[in-house]
């Protein structure tokens, strides 16, 4: 096949991208299959593209297909380079690892209830021994993706992480679309716009708060509380502690830890 000169030399390939793209036949309601793909990169891809039709059918948005496809395009190149600094060595999972000094690091997971449209938010902040400073679960209605779960989540972590502005603060997911925004300074124009904008103004206003991606491997245990919180549908704010069925899972953390 041919067009291996400089992008400049074909003016088109945005185009065809963007109409190949458009041509994707997408459900009106997500679709269970697409729901288990969110966190992936595909999913988060599809997420966007379905995003952005629904919002042209009920918001009369007329998003261009040229801006989708450069989203979509840079969205992939950056997986790309995340892959190849990330992927040296494919066969070793990652896990937790302790913060240094005085930070400390907050995990968070959002579980979502497609059918009730409800999601549950766990967040954890451990010190640099481990130690479980805050264990919190809260629920939320009206939720209608996964995506916004994520991202409600990560806004509860940000609003604990503003109170602890004393200790420097790693805030921790598997989702990399959530980090990825929460990252940048611009205004964000995704479907969870609302939930970033409130986040990067509560990080302008905390000096030693940052975000970094992490895999679901390194996130098990948010994960798995989330999803907890969602089926028991349970609140909690609890100190120095966690609830007692989540005991059996920290230790077998603690077990796989790097030495």
């Amino acid at each position: 096949m041919g067009g291996e000169g400089p992008i400049g030399e074909r003016p088109n390939m945005e185009e065809e991208v963007a109409e190949l793209i458009l041509r994707i036949p997408l459900v009106m309601e997500p679709h269970s299959d697409l729901l288990a793909w969110t966190g992936e990169p595909s999913g988060d891809v599809l997420w966007a593209i379905w995003g952005d039709r629904n919002a042209r059918i009920h918001e009369n948005t007329n998003r261009s297909g040229q801006e989708i496809a450069k989203y979509v395009l840079s969205y992939l190149q950056e997986l790309e380079g995340a892959g190849r600094s990330t992927h040296i060595s494919p066969k070793v999972e990652r896990k937790w690892t302790h913060p240094s000094g005085q930070a400390v690091k907050i995990n968070f997971d959002g579980a979502f209830d497609e059918r009730n449209h409800q999601s549950a938010s766990r967040i954890m902040v451990r010190d640099r021994k481990g130690l479980v400073l805050i264990s919190c679960s809260k629920l939320h209605r009206g939720v209608f993706s996964p995506f916004a779960a994520e991202a409600l989540a990560c806004r509860r972590a940000t609003q604990i992480g503003l109170e602890m502005q004393s200790l420097e603060v790693i805030i921790e997911c598997d989702s990399l679309s959530v980090i990825k925004r929460c990252k940048e300074k611009k205004q964000d124009r995704s479907q969870i716009e609302a939930y970033i904008h409130d986040i990067q103004e509560m990080k302008s206003r905390a000096c030693k708060l940052s975000f970094e991606y992490i895999p679901r491997s390194a996130n098990g245990l948010a994960h798995i509380l989330a999803k907890e919180s969602l089926k028991k549908k349970e609140e909690m704010y609890l100190i120095d502690s966690l609830p007692s069925y989540a005991d059996g899972l920290i230790r077998r953390e603690r077990e796989k830890e790097p030495n």
